[in-house]
């Protein structure tokens, strides 16, 4: 390992005002002797550990990681190299009991746990933004409006896939955690001034204890713009470009939509072209893989075409319909929504937390569409952690949602705009 992969805090932690242009230059470390030379470095250090994770969404298939920054303090800004390190077991034996610190951690938790790195607490900063009330919570911004630090976020959108990376990404994903420290003391100040420490807790808690979503059974159905097509059988060709192209993406690595866009699958499955010669001259039909793999596309429109398993135009998802059908399917439901609403938004408006963060509207929703019978305060909390509600959140709108209800089964229907 070189000198600098290992670097001591006072010489790396950039200047309150650091910009890219003054950060010193950043090595990588992508050998399993430098990784345990730096393990040792981290147990050497003090305090939190800052955390971050560079992915190549939007050009890989996977999510996983092509670069871990890490900060602590006594130990300086580490870079890891993910792919050429292997397992991060050793460093999570050193780190897992001590608080990690993330911007945004429900999207890098995903990519540290692939290689082995588990957290049991964390404090995040985007997310304490948030319940501390501040108008923008990207960490440029949050950086800038709380320690005065100016970032240039121009390689946000890189291939972090690269390699070699280039030196001024690596300076930018280094300045990503060089204060990160610093700003979740700023913002856990924040929120203990406003009485919200207990809250953010609770969140934090929250994000770790969340289990991944199961697969969906029919992912295809989230293709962009597959609305527009008016057939089974066009639904059955689209579902079968999809698992043709989802397949060759995992094959060869790469974002599924930089192979063929969604657009190029819908309009072809809209199109419904009857010989490969025909797709190839589909003008519509784009991609960098739309003519290299022509031979692919066609077979999997052959068996849309073929097939006697048409899906269904519409599916349900088990939860209430759309809020802006609900003046005509459920009036009553629907005065229950808008009340609770309304008395939630004015909540947050006092509290100085997001709508959202306060309660999740899809719970509001399904309560609001069915609510426990008999309707007491105390069925109706029940019913709300069942939907995952947190302790805070209950104790802060149950009873508002609770005397909402009541007040809509009280009045009677009027002529206003439906939920939306």
């Amino acid at each position: 390992m070189t000198e600098s992969a290992v670097p001591d805090s006072a010489a790396t932690r950039a200047p309150a005002t650091a910009t890219e242009a003054q950060r010193e230059p950043v090595d990588v470390i992508d050998t399993r002797e430098e990784f345990l030379a730096a393990v040792a470095a981290v147990a050497a250090g003090t305090g939190s550990i800052a955390l971050d994770a560079e992915r190549a969404s939007g050009y890989r298939y996977s999510q996983r990681a092509y670069l871990i920054q890490l900060y602590r303090a006594g130990t300086g800004t580490l870079l890891f190299d993910p792919p050429a390190v292997g397992r991060f077991d050793e460093l999570n034996e050193v780190i897992r009991d001590e608080e990690w610190v993330l911007h945004a951690a429900s999207q890098d938790l995903p990519s540290l746990r692939e290689v082995g790195l588990e957290p049991t607490r964390i404090f995040d900063t985007e997310l304490g933004a948030r319940l501390a009330g501040l108008p923008r919570v990207g960490l440029g911004a949050v950086l800038d409006e709380l320690l005065g630090v100016h970032l240039a976020k121009a390689h946000s959108a890189a291939d972090w896939s690269t390699r070699p990376l280039p030196q001024p990404w690596l300076v930018y994903a280094a300045l990503d955690v060089d204060h990160l420290i610093e700003l979740r003391d700023a913002i856990g100040a924040l929120l203990s001034e406003q009485g919200k420490a207990e809250i953010a807790a609770q969140e934090f808690a929250a994000v770790l204890e969340k289990q991944p979503k199961p697969p969906l059974d029919e992912p295809w159905r989230r293709l962009s713009g597959l609305h527009s097509l008016r057939s089974p059988r066009a639904f059955a060709i689209a579902r079968a470009l999809w698992v043709a192209r989802d397949e060759y993406a995992q094959e060869v690595d790469t974002s599924p939509g930089r192979l063929l866009p969604d657009a190029s699958l819908v309009a072809a499955a809209g199109t419904q072209p009857t010989s490969r010669n025909a797709l190839s001259k589909l003008q519509a039909f784009t991609g960098r893989a739309s003519r290299t793999q022509l031979t692919r596309w066609w077979a999997a429109i052959e068996q849309g075409m073929a097939t006697d398993d048409l899906p269904a135009l519409r599916v349900s998802d088990g939860g209430p319909p759309p809020a802006r059908a609900w003046s005509d399917r459920n009036p009553e439901a629907d005065r229950r929504l808008r009340l609770a609403r309304a008395a939630i938004t004015d909540l947050s408006a006092e509290l100085a937390i997001p709508v959202e963060n306060l309660l999740t509207p899809e719970n509001l929703r399904r309560v609001a569409w069915s609510p426990p019978e008999p309707l007491t305060p105390g069925s109706l909390r029940e019913a709300l952690a069942e939907t995952g509600a947190r302790e805070w959140q209950l104790d802060a709108t149950t009873q508002l949602i609770h005397d909402a209800f009541v007040e809509a089964a009280q009045t009677p229907a009027e002529d206003e705009p439906p939920a939306s």
